[in-house]
């Protein structure tokens, strides 16, 4: 039991919770400013507007990787964004989750409106339909369909960076 107690405490003291942006809690914090930036444009590409939470190193968070979380309820499901981001001199390498679980629509109907959108898309299904796995052409980010029920479906996006390679 200490344990668990242990790690909660240490997890207060790294990380750092509040409703404004990633972006400016990352300034504020310190990290890396070339990070910050991607993170500034990610934040407003996804449109992220909910609680947030911050993970950096406690003494040198621009020299260290940090974890950038944004959870948004909507009236029809919630999503949880996630980034962690690796500074490197002048660049910073990124990989970004994005589960978004919506209540109202089957995968079955996420995929048409994806693949109406873009018919390049390649579609893979599995175990009868309850997950399918959704990449683009080239391949720059992935989509994992999980069925949660006849009418709602969770949707992760996994997408990964790296800038000057």
């Amino acid at each position: 039991m200490n344990h668990y107690i242990k790690i909660f405490l240490i997890t207060l003291l790294f990380a750092n919770a509040n409703a404004g942006e990633l972006y400016d809690d990352a300034i504020n914090r310190g990290i890396d400013e070339t990070c910050s930036t991607y993170l500034s444009q990610i934040e407003k590409s996804y449109k992220l507007q909910g609680l947030n939470l911050t993970f950096a190193h406690p003494k040198e968070p621009s020299l260290f990787p940090s974890l950038h979380i944004s959870s948004q309820q909507y009236n029809n499901g919630a999503s949880i964004f996630s980034a962690t981001l690796i500074p490197d001199g002048n660049y910073c390498y990124l990989s970004t989750v994005n589960v978004t679980s919506v209540n109202n629509q089957s995968c079955a109907e996420i995929t048409q409106i994806k693949t109406n959108k873009d018919p390049e898309l390649i579609i893979s299904n599995y175990a009868d339909g309850a997950f399918s796995i959704i990449s683009s052409k080239n391949n720059d980010y992935q989509l994992v369909l999980t069925k949660t029920g006849d009418i709602a479906c969770t949707i992760t996006e996994t997408r990964m960076l790296w800038p000057g390679s």
